[in-house]
């Protein structure tokens, strides 16, 4: 047989990554379905996790997709320090609303932590940066919205 008349073998991740992606959808639809709370105006609350189901089924079809054409490409290899930047964020974060930090300052951290990981240097700034965006998506859910988010010491001050 040639090479030109074998056919290529799917691409084993993104066949993998596909099943995944299929199966999240189904279990995040299925939890939409079940979902008691009704809205009397406008768009319920299932809308969200009924669309974040259809954009997980459209990307388990790209990855068929792309399984059978060319495959994925190559992972690049990581960068171990911008991973633990990123996983010491994270885990500063659900330490952080765990043990009553509350929301703002867990979203500073990340932010920061997260920046440099990216590459980054500016720590400090970024902080800065991270806790004025948690401060305004603080405000944004607890006043606009009225929904909750962990609160701690500093969020108290603006309830």
């Amino acid at each position: 047989m040639t090479n030109e008349t074998r056919k290529a073998a799917a691409n084993k991740p993104a066949l993998i990554v596909g099943v995944l992606l299929l199966i999240v959808a189904a279990l995040v639809g299925h939890d939409a379905s079940q979902q008691t709370i009704t809205s009397t105006y406008g768009v319920g609350p299932t809308a969200v996790p009924y669309v974040v189901a259809a954009g997980l089924v459209i990307l388990g079809l790209a990855h068929f997709v792309v399984a059978f054409r060319e495959g994925l490409p190559a992972p690049e290899e990581a960068d171990s320090k911008a991973l633990l930047w990123i996983a010491g964020g994270l885990a500063f974060l659900i330490a952080c609303i765990a043990l009553g930090g509350g929301f703002v300052i867990a979203i500073a951290a990340l932010f920061a932590c997260t920046a440099r990981g990216m590459g980054r240097r500016a720590l400090l700034i970024d902080a800065a940066i991270g806790f004025v965006l948690g401060l305004v998506i603080f405000l944004v859910f607890a006043k606009l919205l009225t929904l909750i988010l962990p609160s701690g010491p500093l969020e108290r001050l603006f309830l």
